[in-house]
């Protein structure tokens, strides 16, 4: 019995994380999961829960992402308590994909979180940022979503601030390189090769929000152990404006407090 129902929830989570745009089974060379909901008009986040009988956690769900983190009185760990280890990818590339509702790049690597091991499926981005920090948003948010062996899931979040040549990480070059292959939904190509020295030594020195909250797209899976890096990283204006022309608007509005009721429950009840 107890075999059936982890199985049950192995299940239950595997397909919330293909309907987010990945899955954790080996994709065909070839293959690329559109989504089935966007950010605009009937599709969007207001209409989300309509869209599949699955997604009914985006219009109830009481610990919805992404939110506001205040600086003050929020609980922050320090990044370097984190065991963040993402693979370098040689020059050969990494698959690089989009999804219609993101770009999203395949990769390997763990995250070690109060002990708990979890492995890289992989990373998307979000323009503007989706998380706020004291109401401010950011250009930009990259996503690294990690899934443990009992299929729990957690994500860290680096939010990304537009600067000079000087400041950006030379990260996003490599991997925006051959973003223009990839303008239309559906397609795939390779980035560049990856180190992530930068990435993960900007985290060692930083402070990290965390908190138990959802996916940001549907079906709005909650439980998951949220990690959002306080101090933005930097990308330079070329490449911000090369990804936010083909990722376009790709951001859930900010959702209550964790344990509130839901935006959308709430404003249905005073109609």
């Amino acid at each position: 019995m107890k075999s059936f129902f982890a199985l049950a929830t192995l299940a239950t989570l595997a397909a919330a994380i293909c309907d987010h745009g990945t899955t954790f089974f080996p994709r065909s060379v070839d293959e690329v999961h559109v989504a089935d909901f966007g950010f605009n008009e009937l599709d969007g986040p207001l209409n989300w829960h309509a869209l599949a009988p699955g997604n009914i956690n985006c219009a109830k769900g009481k610990n919805q992402s992404p939110i506001n983190l205040a600086s003050s009185g929020w609980k922050t760990v320090a990044g370097s308590s984190l065991g963040f280890n993402i693979n370098t990818v040689p020059n050969t590339g990494a698959k690089f994909l989009n999804l219609g509702s993101t770009v999203e790049v395949v990769a390997n690597g763990t995250l070690v979180r109060s002990g708990k091991t979890y492995n890289l499926v992989q990373f998307h981005f979000h323009t503007p940022s989706e998380h706020r920090v004291d109401s401010e948003h950011y250009p930009m948010e990259v996503h690294f979503v990690f899934q443990a062996a009992d299929a729990s899931l957690s994500v860290v979040g680096f939010l990304i601030e537009v600067g000079n040549a000087s400041q950006a990480l030379k990260l996003w070059p490599n991997v925006f390189k051959n973003l223009n292959d990839i303008r239309d939904p559906g397609t795939l190509t390779k980035t560049g090769p990856l180190s992530f020295n930068e990435l993960k030594n900007h985290l060692a020195k930083s402070a990290v929000f965390q908190y138990s909250g959802s996916l940001t797209t549907p079906p709005c899976t909650q439980n998951i152990a949220w990690n959002v890096v306080k101090q933005p990283v930097y990308i330079d204006l070329a490449n911000y404006i090369k990804a936010k022309g083909v990722m376009k608007f790709n951001s859930r509005i900010t959702q209550n407090f964790p344990g509130e009721i839901n935006l959308i429950e709430n404003a249905c009840n005073s109609l």
